[in-house]
């Protein structure tokens, strides 16, 4: 077997390396995600670190990694043989493309349909129990997968109830993501359930670049021999692992810096108490780790530096992270809470001060520095109305448009489409044959004309493609703020549907891609936000724009469904062959014939209004709707409003 790129071999990622560490120390923190562009080694850490967890003792036999010493009671494989064997820590991934029924396991076919048995077929949770279960790429794994991994990490157990199997086993693993912020932000609900996270870049400094290549090199002409150069620093680490698991109940946690913890988190404003516990227990880790009997402030910083910066995302398009001088400064301020207030003889609250106000918002931006707004800030974000592809499509999981999809309600059997097995349908199709087919004892004799596909519905996730008009006719300060943030609002609901987004902008004298379609719906909000206005209108250029980047997408994933929102008033001013407005005409046709669906939000304002939006979605086969129609809560009322007049 191929040796490992050694943990001690890696090139700087100090930071990445003691979070790793201090979860291996005390699991409980609740995993690692790692956020960071690509080609930084954050793989090759990950991978690394399962060579220096101890080996570990299970219940020979045990499907489920049962401890000898103290086997799970509710164990599925209970009761057991009191036989022990020892293996190697294990370090399981989890693919993007993974299933629920891979996560998390499912019934076992084979032996329902064979021997009639309702069995149970563990899943990958099951596999990284008492190990390290790796996530490449979290970021992309569909939410409804990320939501069950997180709860069985926070609980240390997973429960199975599907296909007429109810199963409880443990689950208790050393959870790590790795991501790429260019691909895609995680939700904060779900960034939150992560205990610490790291920022991961390549070094800009020549000499390290240099060691970097080196030893990369190295490792690839000769693996065996690059590892045992770096067996001596593996295996301290190891043991160092082993003795501050020993000594990690012992460690105490004073309330002077129980205190300090409680108030640095209560200056970041954060939600609820998941900071302040995952805070508590880095710290114990860290003391731990480095010998010490009692936690101490220096404890306390190494963990805020590693549990805080992705707490302070509240908004979805808040960038994650804390820069050095307001962490310094929250330390300072939590100092003064480090100590327990003096009690008075007559003061039965112990002479509390009155709680002062936080100098750090929940951004982690001083108070005392007034945000200046921007030149045209845009008007406040909305729930958006639900704009959706007709039709059902075969896309991604997501929330927009009605799909064919494997996570669905089922809807049906059919012998010749769908996805996964239908295993009602199967055995009603099977035995009805079964005499016929000789059958004497258990179990189903089947045939395979019996198998039945189950056929499901669910959601699936767009592109969303914004062509958005920036030209003089729209320039008007109260009307593009009025855009702005209704685009902002749609993007929002993109985010929340978990859509692919794209922006191309038209004025002066032609149409930019300002963003290429991605799932980083906040740098479409960025982008938005930089976006200049003035000139003349090119909307036919725009258009073409539009139809172009959405061919090249449909060429990179067929399966996704398109959908184009235009946003613009309509009064093209730049002509391609003659007219203006029959050219910009004409390239919605073109988008009408290739199938994309459009959405045209009209823009015009004033007395006088030409209806050319109205036109323009009618050239485009989609829908037309007014810049005030856009919010969910706005047509409810209506709808309401209509009601009680009827």
């Amino acid at each position: 077997m191929t040796a490992g790129y050694p943990f001690s071999a890696v090139v700087g990622h100090d930071d990445l390396r003691l979070a790793l560490l201090l979860n291996a120390v005390h699991p409980a923190i609740g995993g690692v995600l790692v956020r960071g562009e690509k080609g930084t080694a954050k793989s090759t850490v990950v991978r690394g670190l399962a060579a220096l967890l101890p080996p570990v003792a299970v219940v020979e036999g045990c499907r489920f990694s049962c401890d000898p010493a103290a086997p799970d009671p509710a164990c599925p494989d209970a009761p057991h043989d009191p036989a022990a064997a020892t293996r190697p820590a294990r370090l399981v991934e989890l693919p993007v493309g993974a299933t629920e029924d891979r996560l998390v396991g499912s019934l076992d076919l084979e032996r329902a349909l064979t021997a009639g048995v309702r069995a149970y077929q563990p899943g990958l949770l099951c596999a990284a129990h008492r190990g390290v279960l790796y996530v490449d790429e979290v970021n992309l794994l569909p939410d409804h997968l990320v939501d069950l991994l997180l709860d069985a990490a926070a609980m240390g157990r997973a429960h199975v109830e599907r296909e007429g199997v109810s199963v409880s086993h443990a689950a208790s693993f050393l959870l790590v993501g790795t991501m790429n912020p260019e691909e895609g932000e995680l939700r904060p609900q779900l960034l939150d359930r992560f205990g610490l996270t790291v920022e991961v870049a390549a070094a800009r400094e020549v000499d390290t670049r240099a060691e970097v290549i080196r030893r990369r090199l190295a490792f690839e002409a000769d693996p065996a021999a690059f590892a045992a150069r770096w067996s001596t620093s593996d295996t301290e680490l190891a043991r160092r692992i082993v003795a501050a698991r020993t000594a990690l109940p012992a460690v105490r946690l004073p309330d002077a810096e129980l205190r300090r913890i409680a108030a640095l988190c209560a200056s970041f404003d954060v939600d609820g108490m998941r900071a302040d516990l995952v805070l508590a227990r880095a710290a114990v880790a860290h003391a731990a780790w480095r010998g010490a009997g009692a936690v101490e402030e220096r404890d306390v910083e190494v963990a805020a530096r590693l549990a805080l910066p992705h707490r302070r995302r509240r908004d979805p398009f808040d960038e994650p992270g804390i820069d050095e001088e307001t962490l310094q400064q929250a330390l300072r301020d939590a100092a003064e809470s480090a100590e327990p207030p003096e009690r008075g003889p007559d003061d039965p609250d112990g002479g509390a001060p009155a709680p002062e106000e936080s100098t750090v918002d929940g951004n982690g931006a001083p108070r005392d520095q007034p945000a200046t707004p921007p030149a045209a800030a845009p008007d406040p974000a909305f729930r958006a109305r639900l704009l959706e592809v007709a039709g059902l499509g075969e896309g991604a999981p997501g929330r927009r448009s009605r799909a064919r999809s494997a996570a669905g309600r089922t809807l049906r059997a059919s012998p010749t489409h769908g996805r996964g097995v239908h295993l009602v349908g199967t055995l009603t199709a099977a035995a009805p044959h079964q005499v016929a087919r000789g059958r004497t004892g258990a179990g189903v004799l089947l045939r395979a004309g019996d198998l039945r596909h189950a056929v499901r519905e669910g959601r699936e996730a767009n592109l969303v493609l914004f062509a958005v008009d920036g030209s003089g006719s729209m320039a008007a300060r109260k009307r593009m703020s009025a855009v702005t943030g209704a685009v902002i609002s749609l993007l929002l609901d993109a985010y929340q549907r978990r859509d692919k987004v794209g922006l191309v902008t038209f004025r002066g004298t032609g149409a930019d891609l300002v963003l290429p379609p991605t799932s980083s719906v906040e740098a479409a909000v960025a982008r938005l936000r930089g976006l200049g206005t003035g000139g003349r209108t090119p909307l036919a250029e725009g258009l073409l724009r539009a139809r172009r980047t959405l061919a090249v997408e449909r060429l990179r994933d067929p399966q996704r469904r398109p959908l184009l929102v235009l946003v613009t008033d309509g009064r093209a001013t730049v002509p391609i062959a003659a007219d203006p407005v029959e050219d910009a005409l004409r390239a919605a046709g073109l988008l009408a014939a290739d199938g994309v669906a459009s959405v045209v939000v009209d823009c015009e304002r004033g007395p006088v209004r030409l209806g050319l939006p109205a036109r323009l979605a009618g050239a485009l086969g989609g829908a037309c709707v007014r810049l005030d129609e856009l919010s969910a809560d706005r047509v409810t009322g209506v709808v309401r409003a209509a009601r009680r007049a009827a």
